[in-house]
C-alpha cells in the first residue's frame, strides 16, 4: 500500500478508522493505551503491512498526545524536571526500537508484556490506594536515574511494538516513582510524545509512514486526546485508576488470546 492511496479506502472503512482513532486518542490521553484500538484497526486495512501500521499508528497517536499533552501541562501542571529529561531519554529507546521493528519477528514480544500487565494489574487491585495521591520515592539523584531507565526501556518497547505503551509509562510512574494517577497520566502523555515522535522519525526515514491515512486518522485521535484529558483533569486520580485497571485488563485479554490461540 502506497501513501497516496487513501481515496482507494472504502468510506465505511475510513469512518471506522476515525472512530477508532478518536477512541484510541480518549484513552490514551485518560490514562494511555490507545494502541489497544488504533493499531489493530490499521491492521485491519487491506495491502498494509505490520511495519506501515505501526508507522502510521505512529503519526496519527502523535498528534492525539501532543494534544492532550498540551491540554495537561495547562491544567495539571506535570513536574517538567521529571517528564523532559526522561523523554528526551525514551526518544533515543524509540527510534532504537522502531530501527529493530521490521528485524523481530511477530508476536515475540507479546508473552513477556503479557506477564508484565498480569503483575501490574495484581499490584494495582491489591493497593486501592495507590496513586491516590503523589509522595514521591528516592532522593532527586536516584529518581531522575531511575526515570531515566523507565524512559529508555519502555521507549525501546513503543518503538517496536507499541500497545500498552501509555499505561505501561503510568504505572512506572505511580507504582515506583509514587507520583499519584493523573499527575504521571499528566507526565506520560510528554514522555510518550517524545517516544511518538522518536519512533516517528525513524519510520519516516524508511518511508513507512502513510501520510494521507495518518493524518487524517490523527485529526480525529486530537479530538478524541483533548477530550479524554479534560475529563482526567475534572475527574481526578480515582477515575484514572479505574481506566486504567480496565485498559490492562483489556490488554491482558487481548494478549492472552494471541498467545494461546497457536495452542487450541
Amino acid at each position: 500500500m502506497t501513501a497516496g492511496t487513501l481515496g482507494s479506502l472504502g468510506a465505511g472503512t475510513v469512518v471506522a478508522l476515525l472512530v477508532a482513532a478518536a477512541a484510541a486518542g480518549w484513552i490514551d490521553a485518560v490514562v494511555g493505551g490507545g494502541g489497544l484500538v488504533q493499531l489493530p484497526a490499521l491492521l485491519l486495512v487491506p495491502g498494509l503491512d505490520v511495519v506501515q501500521a505501526l508507522a502510521t499508528n505512529k503519526l496519527a497517536g502523535a498528534m492525539g498526545t501532543a494534544t492532550s499533552a498540551v491540554t495537561y501541562q495547562r491544567r495539571v501542571h506535570p513536574p517538567l524536571r521529571t517528564a523532559l529529561p526522561t523523554a528526551a531519554v525514551a526518544a533515543l529507546g524509540a527510534a532504537g526500537g522502531a530501527g529493530c521493528a521490521a528485524a523481530v519477528p511477530d508476536g515475540v514480544l507479546t508473552p513477556v508484556i503479557l506477564v508484565a500487565l498480569v503483575l501490574v494489574a495484581a499490584y494495582t487491585l491489591v493497593r486501592p490506594e495507590l496513586g491516590n495521591v503523589t509522595a514521591l520515592r528516592f532522593g532527586a539523584r536516584r529518581h531522575a536515574v531511575v526515570a531515566g531507565a523507565l524512559g529508555a526501556v519502555i521507549g525501546f518497547y513503543d518503538g517496536i511494538a507499541g500497545p500498552g505503551t501509555g499505561a505501561l509509562l503510568v504505572f512506572a510512574l505511580v507504582g515506583l516513582l509514587g507520583y499519584g494517577f493523573l499527575t504521571a497520566s499528566a507526565t506520560a502523555k510528554i514522555i510518550n510524545l517524545a517516544t511518538n515522535l522518536g519512533a516517528l522519525l525513524v519510520f519516516a526515514l524508511h518511508g513507512s509512514v502513510l501520510w494521507p491515512l495518518g493524518l487524517t486518522m490523527g485529526l480525529a485521535n486530537l479530538v478524541g486526546g483533548y477530550l479524554g484529558a479534560r475529563t482526567a483533569v475534572q475527574a481526578g486520580s480515582r477515575f484514572v485508576r479505574v481506566v486504567f485497571l480496565v485498559v490492562v485488563a483489556v490488554l491482558i485479554v487481548r494478549l492472552g488470546r494471541q498467545v494461546l490461540s497457536p495452542l487450541w
